[in-house]
């Protein structure tokens, strides 16, 4: 595990993030082939540009209308003016920001959310303290608007995907009390911010009206062609229609209609289960061990009789109404069932809601999934209902990469080959079209609950562990974070392919798609790499063809964009690859500067940056700072953020000890 974790995170977060899924054989077992290399093209679409990139092709010929409308094409905008923070050594216990900025936090693990919440005190957490408090690890991110143009009410929606229970309690405290305090810190949190005027910091709310906790015993509804079916039917819930929980939430998406989305990503280190093949693709234990849920909630030991289909149960997108606190969260089983990092959606040029889905795991897909109905516009009651129904039918689809260079220039070792950029073509292969599976021997239901072995059979790319993926608001294209993978071409393991370019790949890269025609419903496309990460003076880098200085970033997590369609990228591994403390960087996309990377901020020691979210018009910037002091324990804390007062001490809500944390970023 020790070696494992030089290639990415500490050992202690493989454990508890993943169940040290990396450690373990590799879950695709099937013998599609990772790529299709095409032979070299008499004239690539570089030669035919005399050196212009892809993507500049892709913007020449089809801008997007709302770049066109603004005047400037994406990631040329002013956007926020900063200067880059210098890297900071991965033992350094401190949010850095670039000079004239400061940061404060938002809401801490444990902040009392409702008005009879207990107040928090990490000594005598129990179960019902948790749920009415702020949750652990802090993933996903959103601060959505409530009053319009007045700016002064908000609401933020954050994931917490799990917990480090060596750090969170107390030696000598009861095992069936840590247990479920730790179920109870997982799921999401809904939080009311308010601030005295626009540009200004926010603060939460304790006891405003759309607070609220969802956690594992919260009802979910099932939507979608495989609710109700055989393979989702318990002891507890004979119809298959209800599942109480969500866990292990990472990333997610806000859609257009204002609801939230949640990806249920390391959902398997929570069960054991029978031996099968389908649990075993899904990297499911059959042995106990891991967090043993089960010993305080049956239903986690999915080899009991009336339980063996709680696993399929979970690994789903997860949507919710923060508007309406009352509301009862789904699952839509339409958008299939994998490690879902997250789910971001972008509408077609025809009205349908497409959405995009990575699978964090390695040699794992990317997805797509496109709506039958088409989205209403407005913000009326009636649009609203109707919009909230969009991602329960429709196509789902699976990637398919090829590249245009022979596969000799594709060595392994990063070095681009002749033409100058990893790029290429691409299909959506369909799994489920017009309610109708598209694999051979699986029916709908089957796809969608086991959508891994459906994407097997197809011969979808094997992808070095897909996590964020979100379309560029401004020019519609997508951007898709491959954090790592230290299998490729290890062993037996899957060698390199064009989209997949490093052997042992340590640190990461991003892909950029292009969809035909600029539509997101189109079943084709044109990629190319922007960024093959890692320092800038090491071999087999490439920073979208940029020559001047930039940021060294590694283990690329999540993605986001600002106002001008510039992108921010997250990290989450850099101490373990370049020994930095993880990070926030900006990306221009566009013009001489494509692939420039710059720094703007580094997060605590061990700890992960997550959820970035970048409100540049207001001047602030929002992540959530996950697992910070990640190797400690409770007699040994590793990081005192954010509160940073004396070790192990309580006072006024602020503790000496880590708490996971969402913080802003604003002009001092």
């Amino acid at each position: 595990m020790a070696v494992h974790a030089r290639g990415k995170r500490s050992a202690v977060t493989c454990e508890l993030k993943c169940g040290n899924q990396c450690a373990h054989d590799v879950p695709n077992t099937s013998d599609n082939d990772s790529f299709r290399d095409v032979a070299s093209r008499a004239f690539s679409r570089r030669r035919m540009l005399g050196g212009v990139g892809g993507g500049a092709l892709a913007i020449a010929l089809a801008p997007s209308m709302e770049a066109s409308a603004k005047g400037r094409p994406a990631g040329t905008g002013k956007g926020l003016r900063f200067s880059p923070v210098a890297p900071v050594p991965a033992d350094v216990d401190a949010v850095t920001v670039p000079k004239g900025w400061t940061w404060s936090p938002v809401v801490r693990w444990g902040d009392p959310l409702f008005d009879d919440s207990a107040e928090f005190d990490p000594t005598a957490q129990t179960e019902e303290s948790q749920l009415g408090q702020f949750g652990y690890n802090c993933d996903y991110l959103d601060v959505l608007p409530l009053d319009g143009n007045r700016g002064r009410r908000a609401v933020a929606v954050v994931n917490h995907e799990y917990t480090n229970e060596g750090i969170m309690f107390p030696p000598g405290t009861d095992a069936d009390t840590v247990k479920r305090v730790a179920m109870a810190a997982h799921g999401l949190s809904v939080v009311e911010l308010r601030r005295q005027a626009p540009g200004r910091p926010w603060e939460y709310v304790r006891g405003a009206r759309l607070n609220r906790r969802i956690h594992v015993q919260t009802p979910f509804a099932l939507t979608g062609p495989a609710a109700g079916s055989d393979l989702l039917k318990t002891a507890d819930d004979p119809v298959g229609r209800t599942v109480l929980g969500t866990q292990n939430n990472c990333a997610g998406g806000t859609t257009p209609w204002g609801t939230v989305l949640s990806g249920e990503e390391n959902f398997n280190q929570y069960f054991v289960a029978n031996a099968t093949p389908e649990n075993a693709r899904y990297g499911i234990p059959s042995t106990p061990g891991g967090r043993a849920w089960w010993t305080v909630d049956p239903r986690f030991d999915a080899r009991q009789p009336g339980y063996e289909n709680e696993v399929n149960r979970f690994g789903w997108i997860v949507e919710i109404d923060p508007e309406d606190p009352d509301s009862t969260p789904v699952k839509h089983t339409a958008l299939g069932r994998f490690k879902h990092e997250g789910a971001s959606i972008r509408i077609a040029r025809d009205g349908r809601a497409v959405a995009y889905s990575g699978d964090d795991e390695r040699f794992d897909y990317i997805y797509k999934f496109v709506s039958r109905r088409t989205m209403q516009p407005g913000n009326g009651k009636k649009a609203r209902a109707h919009n909230k129904t969009l991602l329960t039918e429709g196509d789902l689809y699976v990637a398919r990469f090829e590249g245009d260079s022979p596969a000799s220039e594709i060595d392994g070792s990063g070095d681009l080959p002749a033409d100058g950029a990893f790029d290429g073509t691409g299909r959506w292969l369909p799994l489920v079209r017009d309610g109708r599976s598209m694999v051979a021997g699986m029916g709908v239901a089957e796809v969608l609950v086991f959508t891994r072995l459906a994407a097997d059979k197809v011969g979808a790319t094997k992808m070095d562990r897909p996590e964020d993926i979100e379309p560029n608001p401004v020019t519609g294209k997508v951007y898709c974070a491959l954090t790592n993978n230290t299998n490729r071409g290890v062993g037996s393991n899957p060698g390199v392919d064009e989209a997949n370019p490093r052997v042992t790949n340590r640190e990461g890269h991003v892909i950029e798609i292009t969809e035909k025609g600029n539509d997101a419903a189109s079943l084709t496309f044109t990629w190319n790499l922007l960024l093959v990460c890692g320092d800038e003076s090491s071999a087999g880098t490439y920073f979208g063809g940029y020559d001047g200085p930039v940021s060294p970033i590694s283990c690329p997590d999540n993605v986001a964009f600002d106002s001008t369609g510039q992108l921010w990228v997250s990290t989450d591994g850099q101490p373990g690859t370049i020994g930095l403390d993880d990070a926030l960087h900006r990306v221009t996309l566009e013009g001489p500067d494509r692939g420039k990377v710059e720094q703007f901020l580094a997060v605590p020691r061990e700890a992960e940056t997550c959820g970035p979210v970048i409100h540049d018009r207001d001047g602030l910037v929002f992540v959530s700072v996950q697992h910070p002091g990640e190797d400690g324990s409770w007699a040994d804390q590793h990081s005192y953020f954010p509160d940073y007062v004396a070790p192990g001490s309580l006072s006024g809500g602020r503790w000496g000890g880590p708490r996971p944390s969402v913080v802003q970023v604003h002009r001092a």
